[in-house]
């Protein structure tokens, strides 16, 4: 499988900057205070506690090193597998407002930066070995000995030195004064000119990002300068070429292009690329960051990527350098917000819809582009069944989960929203618009999430679609409230913003995809289906809830005031739990099944996705086939033969 959980970074709307970008004006009362608000508002954690306490100091070191590049185990393993003495000394500094450990860790850090750069300058000389793998960069320990660290560091310049053979421009003198200038910036960023105030600040400012990310994966602390970015990107306003890196630390690998992306536009860019230059700046060596806000840039300007690319088989490869002009542009374009096709079958055609989030604004939204979408090719065709794709989506605006939930179902109970005080709340459709009462299938992947979850697994539980796709979804059941309000032109705090959980959402049955996802129905593999994409595998995810189920909807969460009058009406053409797919199932898996074996260009595919580092290249020419798209349509038109039959059966019998 293709190198799990190494260095990815997905630089579109998701980017986090690290704490030392800006200092926030933080003291410990003031830390003290925003974690105290940060627990009264998390669903699930309310105090400073062991627990806390040790994923926070591990969190810390992962924070300064997470390349494990500077510390050696024995100087850091208090604080890495700390003893439940220590733990209690924690706890009992942090209600004193006492955050000494952590400012003895960031101390320790700069005497790090000292020794590394000293076995930086021993290096310099030092012959490199060759063919050395990324591989061996994942899953790292901490180094026993300074010899050892030496020897990382020596592969780490090995695997960087590679790639710099292919700048032409660039002699090894030149690029190794390039990594330095690099490692020196970073270096002073920490060091903030040996001033002890702002060195407070910046402990601070690492303990609080330590220690949000300590309570689940989504909840987070943001300095100002990264707040402000925060608010860019919900805001939609930052632009960018649209692409999934691995930084492979010789360059920066493209692991996936998003769908209606400009990185997308030409086919200039495939899978597996590997990013060098960018504007004929070399990047080999430069932070993820910094590479990143060189790719950026104002919408409808042009960046210069210069490319390897490998060609050949894998006993004979060759490598080829090419410069590609990329427009940049909004990463979610409207006109590919959602993407139709019609495959012909019988007397008429299969709707097959992408939808690559769920979004609404003044114009536009998911569920009335959808609907439009569905009214239109009902005019012109006799639509037989729906292919809803939310595959690779993200999720989005809840409210429009809700609303593309309503065009498949009648009146009823969508999601329901347990936040940190255990009210639930329900959001319901209530549209008696039912735009699609016929066969619905969804399919959905590893990265299908939040929103994309909850129209999948409603639909599932309400029994009007049939699942299809990886194994299960993303398994993110959780939302978040973020401290500035994305629609007000807000002042960002001088003392940072946060992001925190506030509670979970569950279905109709009661359940949350929260950490398992959503099963299918029928497992078609895919390109995700061997990653560790999902919430398991993020650190200190929450746990799955369950709460009662609501197909009965009582209106409880509604006050009896106003319940009555909502009762009339809402009573009328409410959805029923329906059995439409079961008696269908074992047959629509067999055949599935059966296909699947028999598919050598499938088997070939599952075959490379099983490697450690698959041939990105056969991936590609997979993926064009798009074998998960193609194997739906062949259930549904299963699907469709096999309840014609039985409705010609019912016809006869009578």
């Amino acid at each position: 499988m293709i190198l799990r959980n190494f260095f990815f970074i997905l630089f579109f709307l998701t980017l986090t900057l690290k704490a030392h970008c800006s200092p926030p004006e933080l003291t410990s009362h003031s830390t003290k205070k925003k974690t105290e608000e940060i627990f009264r508002s998390h669903v699930s954690h309310k105090e400073f506690n062991q627990e806390i306490a040790k994923r926070t100091l591990q969190n810390f070191i992962k924070e300064l090193d997470p390349t494990k590049t500077y510390f050696l185990e024995n100087e850091v393993v208090k604080w890495d597998t700390p003893s439940e003495n220590f733990l209690n000394i924690t706890v009992t500094d942090y209600k004193k407002e006492s955050f000494e450990e952590f400012e003895s860790i960031y101390s320790l850090m700069l005497r790090a930066i000292e020794r590394r750069e000293r076995l930086e300058k021993e290096i310099d000389n030092t012959p490199l070995p060759t063919n050395i793998s990324v591989t061996e960069f994942k899953d790292l320990k901490w180094c026993n000995a300074e010899e050892e660290l030496k020897i990382r560091l020596i592969h780490l310049r090995s695997l960087q030195l590679e790639a710099a053979d292919s700048l032409d421009q660039e002699t090894r003198p030149q690029f190794l004064a390039r990594l330095a200038k690099y490692r020196a910036r970073h270096h002073e960023k920490l060091q903030s000119d040996n001033s002890a105030a702002e060195q407070k600040n910046h402990t601070l400012a690492y303990f609080l990002k330590a220690f949000t990310s300590a309570l689940d994966a989504h909840t987070s602390y943001f300095t100002p300068s990264e707040a402000s970015q925060f608010m860019i990107q919900v805001q939609q306003r930052l632009f960018g070429i649209g692409a999934l890196l691995r930084d492979d630390l010789n360059g920066f690998t493209l692991v996936r292009i998003l769908d209606g992306s400009p990185a997308l536009s030409g086919n200039k860019l495939k899978v597996g690329d590997r990013i060098i230059a960018v504007n004929d700046e070399p990047v080999v060596g430069m932070d993820i960051l910094e590479a990143v806000q060189l790719i950026r840039g104002p919408q409808g300007t042009s960046v210069k990527l210069t490319i390897l690319r490998e060609l050949g088989d894998t006993e004979e490869i060759s490598t080829q350098k090419f410069d590609v002009d990329i427009l940049r542009d909004e990463i979610v374009l409207k006109e590919t917000r959602f993407e139709t096709k019609k495959e012909p079958f019988g007397n008429g055609v299969i709707a097959h819809i992408k939808l690559f989030s769920f979004y609404q604004d003044p114009s536009y939204s998911s569920s009335e582009d959808i609907k439009a979408e569905i009214e239109k090719i009902q005019k012109k065709h006799h639509l037989l069944g729906v292919i809803l794709d939310l595959r690779n989506n993200a999720g989005g605006v809840l409210p429009q989960a809700v609303a593309v939930t309503g065009l498949f179902i009648k009146k009823g109970v969508v999601v329901s929203i347990k936040n940190n005080n255990g009210t639930v709340q329900h959001l319901r459709n209530v549209d008696t618009d039912q735009v699609w009462d016929g066969p619905v299938i969804v399919l959905t992947n590893r990265a299908s999430a939040s929103a994309a979850e909850i129209v999948a697994q409603t639909l599932q539980d309400y029994g009007r679609a049939l699942l299809i796709g990886d194994d299960r979804t993303f398994g993110k059941g959780s939302y978040q409230t973020f401290t500035l309000d994305p629609s007000a032109n807000a002042k960002v705090n001088p003392q940072g913003e946060y992001k925190v959980t506030r509670g979970l959402y569950y279905t109709v049955s009661g359940n949350s995809p929260q950490l398992t996802g959503t099963k299918v129905d029928i497992t078609v593999p895919g390109i995700l289906s061997k990653l560790d994409v999902g919430e398991s595998f993020s650190t200190f995810p929450l746990e799955n809830d369950t709460i009662p189920p609501n197909f009965t909807d009582t209106l409880s969460d509604v006050h009896p005031f106003h319940r009555g009058k909502i009762q009339r009406l809402y009573k009328h053409d409410k959805q029923e739990k329906l059995d439409l797919y079961s008696a269908y199932l074992p047959t629509l898996l067999s055949n599935s099944t059966d296909r699947i074996q028999a598919s050598t260009n499938y088997q070939n595919f599952l075959k490379e996705i099983e490697k450690e580092e698959f041939d990105s290249e056969n991936i590609e020419e997979y993926g064009q086939n798009d074998l998960q798209r193609e194997e739906a349509l062949q259930i549904m038109k299963d699907l469709l033969h096999l309840s014609t039959q039985d409705a010609q059966a019912r016809l006869n019998a009578g």
